[in-house]
């Protein structure tokens, strides 16, 4: 068995924790590790082979970083050129996975899911395998536990292995039609977890959507390594239809079958999904980080920077991060997405990014700004070294408060440690890097008439960064 697992997604509703840079799979949002380390380490005690992780572009260093930190095995990180849902995602999985003439069977998993009672998850794990070593394509279908308008549902048919066969699947209902469901004891929540022999996934995908197949057959002909990931050609995948699994295969194949899953199963779409999964006090309140609460009822709050007082409120979410404060009634929660559309629009950095930014060689926390200044407290990992780069529009000193600095500027290079600076005119070319054992910090404040991310010219990079893409990495 190879776990396949889809890192891709933007969790504009856990806003404003989640952001487009650093959606909620890379956030440690219900324990002390991310929800993808989550989904991988609940693996732990089953028998299958190292996974691939598909996801896009943009969070290739955040998947390979975090996979680093937890000693993660993987058999590659395949990059999407450009988003095409799962279908697609999940075809490239299984070309990738068969390339050298074999067949595992793949174990699709969303990496931003909770799912807390693990030995109930192996054990429909084990069930569906034996359904996917006979060829039927498995779905998990989530015991309900209340009649939810917010999941797709899948109506059980006639028992087959461990499980049943899948009868039909149906959209989001509305609520008199979800009490129907749950009360009938037929129907289960659509969980987007699958498990197929990889050959079947590419049968029933030739048989129902032939373009999609094509499309990535021709991608996964270009595939090419570089360093953690697996890359293919950009212009071909773009040519591939957009598509959920559940509708280019699964909703058409008459072999599809489903496994119950009754497992403290959640996919953490809203913040009242977080509080209703988190424990609670006596009150029924859920509280992370630094918070006061006096006369609250059945609320989540969560404090990143700062110390949070709430008082007087029942059902209500409140998160706090360096940057933003969002407050909203727990039944209202899903109008967030709301909130990021209009900052999307108004192209307010509150929508792509965190005040700090996560790069491959570290982070920079922007920690002030003002008029032709900005203020960046910079941290370098040991090892690590920013491309080699240029500014036309801002001059930059750097005041180094703990680590060792090595600055190139020009033909010119120093060692700088803790209470010592430099100075970047603009203009000069200059790289910095860090090769000492421990966290290089530095301050840097920056001046001049323009101080975007976009002001950087690469002149080379050992993380492949191109021009393209400078003004997001």
């Amino acid at each position: 068995m190879k776990p396949v697992i889809l890192a891709g997604g933007s969790g504009s509703r856990l806003w404003p924790k989640s952001r487009a840079a650093l959606p909620k799979q890379f956030l440690a949002l219900t324990s002390e590790h991310t929800m993808l380390q989550e989904t991988v380490s609940r693996l732990n005690g089953t028998d299958c082979e190292n996974p691939i992780f598909i996801c896009n572009e943009a969070h290739r260093f955040l998947v390979a970083e975090q996979l680093r930190v937890d000693n993660i095995s993987h058999d590659g990180i395949l990059l999407e050129p450009v988003g095409r849902n799962t279908a697609p995602a999940i075809a490239l999985a299984a070309l990738h996975a068969t390339k050298n003439g074999e067949d595992p069977v793949l174990l699709v998993l969303a990496a931003d899911h909770l799912i807390k009672n693990k030995p109930a998850f192996h054990e429909a794990i084990e069930k569906a395998e034996l359904l996917a070593e006979s060829g039927s394509l498995v779905t998990f279908g989530i015991v309900p536990d209340q009649p939810h308008t917010g999941y797709g549902y899948i109506k059980a048919g006639d028992t087959k292995g461990g499980g049943f066969e899948v009868a039909e699947f149906v959209e989001k209902p509305d609520l008199p039609t979800a009490e129907k469901y749950v009360s009938s004891g037929k129907y289960f929540w659509n969980s987007g977890m699958f498990m197929f022999k990889a050959s079947r996934y590419i049968e029933e995908l030739e048989k129902f959507n032939p373009e999609i197949l094509s499309v990535c057959r021709k991608a996964i002909e270009t595939e090419a390594s570089d360093l953690d990931f697996i890359r293919v050609d950009a212009d071909i995948f773009a040519l591939c239809p957009d598509d959920s699994i559940d509708y280019a295969v699964m909703e058409r194949t008459h072999n599809a079958a489903m496994i119950p899953l009754n497992a403290d199963w959640s996919d953490v779409g809203s913040w009242s999904s977080l509080w209703e999964t988190s424990e609670k006090d006596t009150r029924g309140n859920v509280v992370v980080g630094d918070a006061i609460l006096e006369g609250v009822n059945n609320s989540y709050v969560n404090a990143e920077q700062r110390l949070i007082a709430v008082i007087g409120l029942d059902n209500v979410v409140v998160v706090e991060t360096k940057d933003a404060i969002m407050v909203a009634h727990k039944e209202q929660v899903q109008n967030i997405k709301k909130v990021v559309n209009r900052l999307k629009k108004e192209k307010r950095p509150e929508f792509e990014f965190h005040r700090e930014v996560f790069r491959p060689w570290g982070s920079y926390d922007a920690i002030d700004s003002g008029q032709r200044f900005q203020v960046k407290r910079i941290k370098v990992k040991p090892g690590e070294k920013l491309s080699v780069q240029m500014h036309h529009h801002r001059a930059e000193h750097w005041v180094v408060v703990a680590g060792t600095a090595k600055v190139t500027l020009g033909e010119n290079t120093v060692l700088l440690t803790e209470n010592e600076s430099t100075y970047i005119p603009i203009g000069e070319v200059h790289s910095l890097e860090n090769p000492g054992k421990i966290t290089l910090e530095l301050i840097e404040v920056q001046s001049g008439t323009y101080l975007g991310e976009d002001d950087i010219v690469r002149f080379s990079d050992r993380y492949g960064r191109t021009k393209k893409e400078e003004d997001k990495q």
